[in-house]
């Protein structure tokens, strides 16, 4: 009896100090500000996919010409993506659809990027992708930006 207290107890405190750091991990990353809400879909096939697999929730940081992304259900310090002001292209825009709005926040808008090479597509509010595409277009003169 004792020690299925003593097991149970354990676990409680396991479970309680892993949210704790889980939180203490977000509010480390918006402490400097300039973070948004940001789903991203990594290496995206040519033709449009509904069904809303590949999808990840996360969050974005503006870094000075950068970008970092990190993931929103991870223990990670790092950032897992880093997208360089320079090398994103954007491509398209265009909302959810089919399965997608379900694997999505409810306001999300979808935007169809490249970078150096890869097809991604970031969704987050109409805000963040206000401040997003003002972002890419305030780039340094002399920095190439192409934003469909």
């Amino acid at each position: 009896m004792v020690l299925a207290l003593l097991v149970s107890g354990l676990v409680v405190v396991l479970v309680a100090v892993g949210l704790f750091v889980f939180g203490l991990r977000r509010r480390l990353i918006q402490r400097s500000g300039g973070t948004f809400d940001c789903s991203l879909r990594w290496d995206v096939p040519e033709e449009i996919d509904l069904s809303g697999k590949g999808w990840v929730y996360g969050v974005a940081r503006y870094n000075g010409d950068s970008v970092n992304w990190f993931r929103v259900f991870s223990y990670a310090p790092r950032p897992r993506r880093t997208l360089d002001r320079a090398s994103i292209e954007v491509t398209a825009r265009r909302g959810p659809q089919g399965e997608e709005e379900l694997a999505l926040l409810s306001d999300a808008v979808i935007l169809g990027c490249a970078h150096r090479g890869v097809r991604l597509e970031l969704a987050m509010s109409e805000d963040a992708l206000t401040g997003f595409l003002a972002w890419l277009e305030a780039a340094p003169p002399g920095q190439r930006v192409n934003v469909a």
